[in-house]
């Protein structure tokens, strides 16, 4: 009785070996890239709080990426989004603002300004939003640059959109 490799030959085992293990290898591979884009990518957090302090300057208290507002709350906050969504929004809450004033909502696509959203804040205190609508062909790496009305940048938030 003849062994496998006998039978087979060499290169057809391995062929085999390859066929079985290609999608584990793929796996592997996958989740490596996955970890190793969200230790690069995202290492900041996408959700930021930051303490009040002098009532003299405007502060956000609060900047996260979503899939939707309800009742002036996020919903379902995160860093990866499905393009089936077909909108991702971008909100920001701001304790104390001294003065009514705009921030900008600045939406890049793999680094090109995609959009930018002009929004009022009013005394004492405010949350706003905007949102994007996606298209299939949009997907990959985004990131929403929230600034003030002398174009200094507040808050970077980094998300990416998927299948």
């Amino acid at each position: 009785m003849k062994t496998f490799s006998k039978q087979y030959g060499i290169k057809t085992m391995g062929r085999i070996f390859f066929h079985c293990c290609k999608w584990h290898i793929f796996f592997l591979a996958t989740a490596g890239f996955v970890l190793l884009i969200s230790d690069r990518s995202f290492s900041q957090p996408n959700k930021t709080t930051v303490p009040s302090g002098s009532s003299s300057e405007l502060k956000m208290v609060r900047s996260v990426m979503c899939e939707d507002v309800k009742d002036n709350e996020p919903v379902n906050e995160g860093l990866i989004f499905s393009s089936d969504l077909g909108k991702i929004s971008c909100f920001t809450e701001f304790d104390p603002v001294p003065e009514r004033t705009a921030i900008y909502h600045n939406w890049y696509f793999k680094d090109n300004l995609s959009t930018r959203r002009k929004l009022v804040l009013t005394p004492p205190r405010w949350s706003v939003f905007s949102q994007i609508q996606v298209r299939e062909t949009e997907k990959g790496p985004w990131r929403v640059d929230i600034m003030d009305e002398d174009g200094k940048t507040l808050q970077t938030l980094r998300f990416s959109v998927t299948e």
